[in-house]
């Protein structure tokens, strides 16, 4: 069945994680309740004194002032009580004079930064697409990411990396129509789904098959391009839900299992990471 809207949505678990997209600009209050980690009051306690401690939610309010809105958050979770309001977080940030590139997506900005030590300001170029509410993350091949530790001036290195980035997006716009102007033919198609499933699963055989990471859930993705090829394999991923059969060693039925959304920041990143790398690699093939 094809879907053709897209919806707000928020998911939380249990132990603190969060995925939260809007359709409109997520304001400071909203985003509090939210993800209290953006907006911690000090550093946690593991870290030293040569920390220095910019809570993001700090950071963000700058970013505001300069015209740059949060439209998604994810906050990552933690069996450990005590962390839980200092994980890592990474928000989505579309600049007010950016409008809809032809297709309906939006250029953005993925900051990711933490308040527990694992990770530094991290500033990535991504993609959000409308039609189905994914967010996606440019390959660190095509555009760099910048990275800003915790020292100094914070807020105005995540300032001016957060331009930096912008004035960049028009190589992203570029590599997009270049991508929707190639077709792929059903073998193409399919060799570009089981290499994703190999940096979706590493070294442990995947669950699914290619053709059931390529099965279409809108219309509007019909089209053998790189890019709804690309879309199409990544929704699937990231998303989850494909139904397979689990089986024991001997290959005896056990139980009926839909695969995982990718709920981790980390892995969330690296897995869209890599199948913009393989569509990019793709489109080079297709025009050599």
């Amino acid at each position: 069945m094809y879907h053709t809207t897209i919806r707000q949505f928020a998911r939380a678990r249990s132990n603190g994680a969060v995925n939260y997209t809007s359709h409109t600009p997520i304001e400071l209050d909203q985003l509090r309740r939210i993800a209290p980690s953006v907006f911690a009051e000090q550093a946690h306690s593991s870290r030293s004194t040569s920390y220095s401690y910019i809570p993001t939610g700090e950071v963000l309010s700058s970013l505001m002032r300069e015209g740059f809105r949060p439209y998604a958050v994810m906050q990552g979770g933690s069996r450990d009580d005590d962390k839980r309001g200092f994980t890592k977080h990474l928000l989505r940030l579309r600049h007010e004079s950016q409008l809809a590139q032809v297709g309906g997506n939006h250029n953005e900005i993925v900051l990711i930064n933490s308040h527990d030590g694992t990770s530094a300001y991290r500033l990535m170029a991504g993609i959000f697409r409308l039609v189905c509410g994914n967010g996606m993350v440019v390959a660190e091949s095509m555009l760099e990411d910048i990275r800003v530790p915790h020292k100094g001036d914070v807020t105005g290195h995540v300032i001016e990396g957060c331009i930096q980035i912008m004035d960049r997006l028009p190589e992203v716009n570029d590599s997009v129509a270049q991508m929707t102007a190639l077709r792929l033919t059903e073998g193409e198609r399919r060799a570009f789904a089981a290499a994703a499933l190999v940096a979706r699963y590493d070294d442990k055989p995947a669950p699914v098959t290619p053709e059931q990471v390529l099965t279409l859930r809108r219309h509007d993705d019909a089209a053998p391009t790189v890019w709804n090829t690309l879309n199409t394999v990544q929704e699937s991923l990231i998303r989850g839900g494909l139904r397979y059969v689990q089986r024991d060693d001997q290959g005896r039925r056990i139980a009926r299992r839909q695969t995982r959304e990718i709920g981790g920041i980390a892995q969330h990143t690296t897995v869209n990471r890599a199948l913009w790398a393989l569509a990019e690699e793709m489109k080079k093939l297709k025009t050599a």
